[in-house]
């Protein structure tokens, strides 16, 4: 078992974007990006602040920097804790700790076969 495995010793509900699959994302009334079932991963959640890069180039501060298992979608969302967690299943924002996912970066292990996956929220 590897040191980024081994890390990751806490669980996170995501929720991926529809449609992103498929390549085109399915959007609600509103215009805002609608998310699919919840599914728990296993993470790494250090609440810290980072300044990181947007998409547009924009300097941002996170609430958090979390190492998850597998790729997720920018525009998600991610909330510490399990399903059982979740006080609201339609307002997802409205659950506390739970995040947009503002950014996310995959960097392969020297032989590649592995990845560490940072999520800034």
């Amino acid at each position: 078992m590897s040191i980024i495995n081994r890390m990751q010793k806490q669980s996170a509900v995501y929720w991926p974007l529809a449609g992103s699959d498929s390549g085109s994302l399915d959007y609600d009334d509103f215009g805002l990006p609608v998310v699919t079932t919840p599914e728990e991963i296993d993470c790494r959640w250090e609440a810290r602040s980072e300044e990181y890069l947007d998409s547009n180039g924009t300097t941002r501060l996170s609430n958090a920097v979390v190492y998850v298992e597998k790729d997720v979608d920018v525009g998600g969302i991610l909330m510490l804790g399990i399903e059982d967690d979740i006080t609201d299943p339609v307002n997802i924002k409205e659950n506390e700790g739970a995040y947009e996912i503002k950014r996310f970066d995959k960097l392969p292990t020297f032989k590649a076969t592995e990845f560490l996956r940072t999520v800034y929220i």
